[in-house]
């Protein structure tokens, strides 16, 4: 036989199994149980919350998010500036600790939200190591915003940066070394080469992060005091309003977290789909 007759013959022994074998009733069952227990445990009870978000009408809402995206609108872009300097140092310069720093960025993540919350408590409350001259000094940190946010700054700042760190490592220095050549100044260069080459990683760690202020309970519920109207954020009144009955409002307060967890999950899906190699590369490590 010549060798276009065998070739054929040859494709077909060495072609392997179809990847699905599973029966068409087999099949079947398998979605169905998926889609079961997807209808069962989240899209049902999402749409308890929604609706009985909506018999307390929208008055309830207004109330309870002020300080949430306050609190957020804070703590977001404190994170961003953090994390981009903690990155541009550790993908770009060799420096005296920064192993160290590369491993304190990871810290919220190995402490427990509470312990993070109480770590303020003990350093600024009444009877923490600045209590005194914070109250000599007519100054409140615990039981009022700024503890809110240090702590939701703590619990929340490596988002950005584990990012954007693997991502610019990965991306070396050839550019920037290559507009310095060229004259840029070092903001130019910051501006116009690396952060461009890092907008979507950048928007990415920004979206998990805003998540994370808005949905923060631990260290929140420790240095707040739950003072009603003054410092309970929306997870925290939820809590508030569940405990004391008032089912319709808490409802409605957690609707609005839910929506906004759809949104967030929504971007979040839409980031990883339309610039998925810049994503995972920031993500490897």
């Amino acid at each position: 036989m010549s060798d276009a007759a065998i070739a054929p013959l040859l494709v077909t022994e060495t072609r392997g199994p179809a990847v699905t074998t599973e029966r068409l009733p087999v099949r079947i069952i398998l979605i169905t149980v998926g889609v079961t227990f997807l209808i069962l445990f989240l899209l049902l009870p999402l749409a308890a919350v929604f609706v009985e978000a909506f018999r307390a009408g929208l008055g309830a809402y207004f109330a309870a998010i002020k300080l949430t995206l306050l609190v957020a609108a804070i703590a977001v872009p404190a994170n961003v500036i953090f994390g981009l300097a903690a990155s541009w140092a550790i993908a770009k310069f060799d420096f005296v600790g920064k192993s160290m720093l590369n491993t304190l960025i990871d810290l919220p993540f190995s402490v427990s939200p509470v312990i993070s919350g109480l770590i303020y408590v003990l350093l600024f409350g009444l009877q923490g190591i600045f209590g005194h001259w914070l109250q000599e000094h007519h100054v409140q940190i615990i039981f009022a915003l700024p503890g809110i946010v240090l702590a939701t700054i703590f619990v929340t700042f490596p988002f950005v940066a584990r990012e954007l760190v693997p991502l610019m490592q990965e991306q070396g220095t050839l550019d920037e070394e290559a507009a310095l050549s060229l004259g840029a100044s070092g903001w130019q260069t910051f501006f116009k080469v690396t952060l461009p080459n890092i907008r979507w990683a950048l928007l990415y760690g920004v979206v998990l992060c805003n998540a994370r202020a808005m949905g923060e309970f631990g260290a929140v519920s420790v240095v707040s005091g739950h003072i009603r109207g003054k410092t309970n954020t929306m997870p925290l009144h939820v809590e508030i309003l569940y405990n004391e009955y008032n089912f319709a409002a808490a409802f409605a307060v957690a609707s609005l977290l839910a929506l906004l967890a759809l949104i967030t999950l929504v971007i979040k899906i839409t980031l990883e789909w339309r610039y998925a190699d810049q994503i995972a590369a920031s993500r490897r490590h």
